[in-house]
């Protein structure tokens, strides 16, 4: 007997975990799971745009909650899944969001910046997946990690843009280590998959596309640049029973700009 569409990628019952969820990308994916049911637990490191996404997901029906923190920091990640364990919540679904930049010729990379980078979007995600996966999944049978990886993991970086080797560097070892923690823990019922944004409007991306928007959406054969909407789909898909049979994989969403 088949199951429903509905069932599948329904959420209730379950907890996600969204880090850096209070804006942009991360707040796109609360949204996503959230409306099919999930409760939603954001992290990121000013309070009060934590509150305002609480604030605003609750007001559309979501339950919502949040911990203020900086998952740079390496004692962060056991805190925040020791807050929700003695709390008597849960963590069934993790997206390992989080992540920074730093904008520099290579030969001219501080190490501190490095560092930073590798700390933010490298470790944390290892970090907080060793936590949830022996607290929560692993126990339970039962988990899916999404990891927000870019295309720059993906390619080399244009020369003409500003350097990003650390940003690149560390998005290239997420995707790796996407595959890799795929393969460990897949007969323990536990997916791991990443999503390869191209370029989304944000925070971390104005400068960027201050100088070159225009050459970026000229090279992208959708013509625009991602816009609210457009990762919601695939976390859905990836954070759900709807994907039990995808491991491993890097979904680029990026309007087509890496086939070309």
């Amino acid at each position: 007997m088949t199951t429903s569409l509905k069932a599948l990628f329904n959420l209730e019952g379950k907890t996600a975990l969204v880090t850096g969820g209070s804006r942009g990308l991360g707040f796109q994916i609360c949204e996503a799971l959230g409306e099919y049911g999930a409760k939603v637990i954001l992290t990121a490191r000013k309070q009060g745009e934590l509150d305002e996404a609480v604030a605003t997901l609750e007001a559309r029906g979501i339950a919502a909650s949040a911990i203020a923190a900086d998952v740079g920091k390496p004692d962060e990640p056991e805190r925040i899944a020791a807050r929700i364990e003695d709390e008597g919540g849960r963590v069934d679904i993790l997206v390992n969001n989080a992540g920074t930049s730093w904008g520099s010729p290579t030969e001219d990379m501080p190490l501190d910046g490095w560092n930073k980078l590798m700390a933010v979007n490298l470790t944390a995600p290892f970090l907080l997946a060793q936590q949830v996966a022996k607290r929560f999944m692993l126990p339970a049978g039962w988990g899916r990690i999404v990891n927000v990886a870019s295309v720059e993991g993906l390619m080399g970086h244009h020369p003409n843009m500003i350097g990003t080797i650390a940003y690149n560097a560390s998005k290239g070892g997420l995707v790796n280590f996407t595959r890799a923690l795929a393969a460990e823990w897949a007969a323990r019922g536990i997916t791991v998959n990443a999503i390869a944004p191209g370029y989304f409007p944000s925070k971390l991306t104005g400068y960027v596309l201050d100088k070159h928007g225009e050459e970026l959406i000229a090279g992208t054969p959708s013509g625009r640049l991602g816009n609210d909407d457009d990762l919601k789909g695939a976390a859905l898909l990836f954070a759900s029973d709807a994907g039990a049979h995808i491991n491993g994989q890097v979904l680029a969403i990026d309007g087509g700009a890496t086939i070309i």
